[in-house]
């Protein structure tokens, strides 16, 4: 994929757009896929007693979001796709917020954690340290960030009409470590096939107030 030059707000209009065309089709392709993976190692990270305040960072037509809240936990969807956060709402009965990941407002200190499934990778380098730092300041004292995203070797650019960034493990994690953050655990999905198969990486993170550097 080519570098683009556009405004990153260019990038992320374009990319909402290319997922208004196809909302129907999305809902359809994905509502049955199982990331019960992902949210186990996200409320598994959490502490305190529970029930938790969650933020479905680009919820999508809200099946996860739904899950959180079937589980007890007060959840809120966020999402940039005007048709995606009004399915949301249906489906979910949740309280969904449409924003655009660029301009996001949310509130100080508010979240147990952040569930942030396919999401984050549609964010461009040059805006993702402002963007996670929004995240971190949104979360609790020791909140907990989950982050799935696409794996490859840190290429930027289009795919089609969608925009999107394709993080190694050592490039996402300087990103996320440079934004408060300290890494709790990783793993590659999906589970059961040949590494070259597991296409999606999936990281967890807890604020912390400083970091060290953390291997990988």
């Amino acid at each position: 994929m080519p570098d683009d030059p556009q405004d990153p707000q260019d990038i992320a209009q374009r990319t909402i757009a290319n997922y208004r065309g196809r909302a129907d089709a999305f809902w359809a392709g994905t509502r049955d896929h199982d990331v019960s993976q992902n949210l186990t190692a996200l409320l598994g990270a959490i502490e305190g007693p529970a029930p938790w305040t969650v933020l479905d960072f680009g919820c999508g037509p809200g099946r996860d979001l739904k899950a959180l809240a079937d589980l007890g936990h007060v959840a809120i969807g966020l999402d940039g796709t005007p048709e995606f956060a009004a399915m949301a709402r249906d489906f979910s009965a949740c309280s969904v917020w449409q924003q655009d990941f660029l301009v996001l407002d949310l509130p100080v200190g508010h979240f147990d954690g952040i569930f942030a499934n396919a999401s984050l990778f549609h964010v461009p380098t040059s805006e993702l340290p402002r963007v996670l730092a929004e995240l971190r300041t949104s979360l609790k004292a020791n909140g907990v960030l989950f982050c799935s995203n696409p794996r490859g070797d840190d290429e930027e650019g289009w795919n089609g009409d969608r925009y999107g960034v394709f993080h190694s493990l050592a490039g996402w994690t300087r990103y996320v470590q440079a934004a408060g953050f300290a890494l709790v655990d990783y793993y590659w999905r999906p589970t059961g096939v040949p590494a070259e198969q597991q296409n999606w990486l999936a990281t967890v993170w807890r604020r912390v107030d400083s970091t060290a550097a953390v291997p990988v």
